[in-house]
């Protein structure tokens, strides 16, 4: 664990009455070890410094000393909420950086797999942010339907978390028997809940009256920030890299990217939501379009990827439940990587929040700090 830190913010001088409250790293509200130094006004909170680095496991430096397959499963810890995702973005990187072209099958499970993720993960943010604002009932609801997903992803993989699943050039194994069955009747009961989440979510006058107008920003500070996914998108920034940079199978399938243009608590709420909608759309249309044939390439299944040896350097990045999801790649035409570096989007969304919460209630950083939807797995690395 990272070594205490003495607040460094200064009080305003003209404000000697102001007082310092630490918020974390043990806070459940704070979703992880995260430690906020706030300086209060009395209830408004004026300024805030962030402290980070408690769960830093320097994830890579540890890529350069295994061979490129071993650090897929590293990448399952990165993210803890959202396992796929930085499978994803990594085995896109050494695929592309090596030549190595995934088969037309394994690209549409791999789809299917990554919207099942970020359902689940948003039921996570869904639950916690209700739990956060009072809202009891949203945590039992969300991971009552989580639970189903992680049920059917573990038929596949084995395992509810860590999958280890994507492979250079495909997937570890080919779907289930019963997946696509099991797959369409959950998007079925998904569709019907996500209406159900929205009826006693944005109908309680509690969650809406601290969500509305608390925690606006910009689509002008999010570009600034360097903010992506759902929380740039819920302030006018119209980009989604599966629609504008199409990877895997989506360049094949019809979805619509919400947008909202508030930039507060809500709107980043409502956008998760209507998410969910559209990665159940996604599903459908990759389980009827699903190609038959290898998920790996042949020459590339199991024993044979320590053969990998990309040479150069590349940068590739997916569209992740929290944002953009980046490797950058050094290769030296070794087995091993040269460098590897992780562009979080936790990281990014969290460099935000001092902005957010200044001159907010202290009540209020809660609803901010929570509309983020932040793992401080991914912060820290």
């Amino acid at each position: 664990m990272a070594a205490y830190q003495p607040c460094t913010v200064e009080p305003h001088p003209n404000q000697s009455d102001w007082i310092t409250l630490n918020m974390g790293p043990q806070h459940p509200s704070t979703h992880g070890v995260l430690r906020m130094i706030l300086q209060l006004d009395g209830e408004i909170v004026r300024q805030v410094e962030l402290v980070i680095g408690y769960l830093h496991r320097s994830m890579e430096k540890m890529a350069e000393n295994v061979r490129y397959p071993h650090f897929i499963i590293e990448c399952d810890r990165a993210d803890y909420v959202a396992n796929y995702h930085y499978e994803a973005a990594y085995v896109r990187a050494v695929e592309e950086l090596a030549g190595i072209v995934p088969t037309p099958r394994a690209q549409f499970i791999r789809t299917i797999c990554l919207e099942f993720d970020r359902i689940q993960s948003h039921l996570v943010w869904l639950g916690t942010y209700g739990l956060d604002l009072g809202a009891l009932n949203a945590f039992w609801y969300g991971f009552r339907e989580r639970e189903r997903i992680l049920d059917l992803l573990q038929e596949l993989t084995g395992v509810r978390m860590h999958p280890n699943y994507f492979r250079f050039g495909g997937v570890k194994a080919d779907l289930t028997p019963d997946f696509e069955r099991k797959a369409l009747a959950l998007c079925d009961l998904l569709a019907g809940k996500v209406d159900e989440y929205e009826s006693f979510l944005s109908q309680s006058d509690t969650f809406v009256m601290r969500t509305q107008g608390v925690g606006a920003m910009s689509r002008e500070m999010a570009i600034d920030w360097g903010v992506t996914g759902p929380n740039a998108r819920a302030s006018g920034l119209d980009f989604d890299q599966r629609r504008d940079e199409p990877y895997f199978a989506y360049g094949e399938l019809e979805f619509e990217v919400p947008v909202r243009p508030e930039g507060d608590c809500y709107a980043r709420y409502a956008v998760r939501l209507e998410e969910i909608r559209q990665s159940v759309r996604l599903i459908r249309q990759a389980l009827d379009q699903l190609p038959q044939g290898p998920v790996i390439p042949a020459g590339l299944e199991k024993g044979y990827q320590f053969l990998v040896h990309p040479n150069g350097e590349h940068y590739a990045h997916v569209e992740g439940p929290r944002g953009e999801i980046g490797i950058y790649l050094i290769g030296d035409g070794t087995t091993f990587p040269y460098r590897v570096k992780m562009r979080s989007p936790c990281f990014q969304n969290l460099s935000v929040l001092p902005e957010l919460m200044r001159d907010c209630l202290i009540a209020d950083c809660v609803a901010i700090n929570g509309s983020l939807d932040l793992v401080m797995g991914c912060v820290d690395r």
